[in-house]
């Protein structure tokens, strides 16, 4: 039964991450809560990511909304992050991970109402100054925890002037790799509990062909009021649960 629990969390998870981020205020509070420790939960969300945001990505590049020219540089330089908040993220504490969260999330949120993206943009994604420190950054906190990753990954390309359903393909993209890269971390700690990342991806994978086909019919202009009420949930949930 708790299997069949862990694939309703992650179908329910990824179809709202996919659209806004944020899955992990579902996914993980929910695996804290019906007993896996918070390293195990964690990794089992980097499998599922990896596998459910590889999913995501092939669907969108399928569509050609988005091409291998604008997003070559991604994967190595999330990977790079991943793998490095991976390694790093078994070193710290609960608490230290957590109060990185809320910082981050924090200004994130603040970030929002500063960047005049709008989501209707046709730029094109190109590693610039902004981009790939911001890119490598983000990585690093998916490796060391991830709750928010996709919804900063999605300012950060609202900023950048990108379309709503080629930001989702980029974050996909950005998402698969940090989270393989932290995967990796996660695997060679024996943290793993595989039953619970397998239960976990099969949802995912669900979730992910939904919240799919849920964006490409949401109207664009709502995106960024949805991102800001998922952040600020985000750190609501952190606080409460953790710090008060």
């Amino acid at each position: 039964m708790e299997y069949i629990g862990l694939f309703f969390i992650g179908l329910v998870a990824v179809t709202i991450g996919t659209l806004a981020g944020g899955g992990g205020l579902i996914s993980l509070p929910a695996m804290l809560l019906i007993g896996i420790p918070v390293h195990a939960a964690v990794g089992a969300s980097k499998i599922s990511n990896t596998v459910s945001s590889l999913s995501t990505f092939l669907t969108v590049l399928l569509k050609k909304k988005i091409s291998f020219k604008e997003l070559y540089w991604i994967i190595p330089l999330s990977l790079a992050g991943g793998l490095t908040g991976g390694f790093i993220a078994n070193r710290l504490t609960d608490t230290t991970m957590l109060t990185i969260a809320t910082v981050l999330l924090v200004v994130a949120f603040i970030f929002s109402f500063l960047s005049k993206g709008d989501f209707l943009g046709d730029a094109l994604l190109k590693p610039d100054k902004i981009a790939v420190p911001s890119l490598f950054g983000i990585g690093i906190y998916d490796g060391l925890f991830g709750p928010g990753q996709a919804t900063i990954l999605l300012q950060l390309f609202g900023h950048l002037n990108i379309s709503y359903i080629r930001a989702i393909g980029f974050v996909r993209v950005a998402t698969f790799s940090s989270a393989f890269g932290a995967a990796i971390g996660y695997i060679s700690s024996g943290n793993m509990i595989w039953p619970v990342a397998i239960a976990l991806t099969l949802g995912s994978l669900t979730g992910a062909r939904i919240g799919v086909h849920i964006a490409e019919k949401l109207n664009p202009k709502f995106v960024k009021p949805i991102l800001r009420f998922v952040t600020l949930l985000l750190i609501i949930q952190i606080a409460v649960e953790h710090f008060i």
